[in-house]
Parts: C-alpha cells; structure tokens; sequence
C-alpha cells in the first residue's frame, strides 16, 4: 500500500490557529479535543486520500476530508500531488461560509 506524506501549507497551519484560538476563548479542553480530532483524521491522508469526496467534480486531485467533532465538526481541504504529497491547503468549520 502505498504511503503519502502529509503537510499542512502556511495557510492552512493559520486556520488551525484561528479554530484553536476560537475554541481557547472558550474551553481549553474543546481546544485541545478539536486539535486532537483533525490530527488523527487528518493522518487517514497518508493511506487513503483518493477515499475522500471531490472538492470540484472536475478535479480529481482536490479533495475533502470531512472531521466530525462535536455537533459540527471541521473539513480539509487538500490535494494530492505527483510526488506521493498531500498538502492539506485549508481547514474550516464545518459552519463556514467557505475555506478563509
């Protein structure tokens, strides 16, 4: 089977921030639960990405990963590169309008 590298691109370690910060102000426990539901969710990438649903129906290398948390929960989005590397490019609550 083969193994993907997973990153996070600067943006996306950004929203992490701001999800954790979001969450901080409120319950540091949530804070730390909701970081530790995207890490294990996101490590799934480094096995089956392609499982995920398509971001765009006409892009088979963007997808999402749905994280459940909570009533909610969060999405990644990501994209499967050439190189055996899946960048994860944002990461939203579920709530969101859109990928910031």
């Amino acid at each position: 089977m083969k193994r993907y590298r997973v990153r996070f691109t600067p943006e996306a370690e950004e929203d992490l921030l701001r999800l954790y910060e979001f969450l901080l102000e409120q319950d540091l426990s949530a804070a730390e639960r909701a970081l530790d539901a995207i890490r294990k969710a996101v490590a799934f990438l480094q096995f089956s990405p392609f499982s995920c649903r398509k971001a765009l129906s006409d892009t088979p290398f963007l997808r999402e990963l749905v994280i459940p948390f909570g009533g909610a929960g969060y999405v990644a989005l990501f994209e499967v590169e050439a190189e055996g590397i899946v960048s994860v490019l944002a990461v939203r609550h579920q709530r969101e309008d859109d990928y910031s």
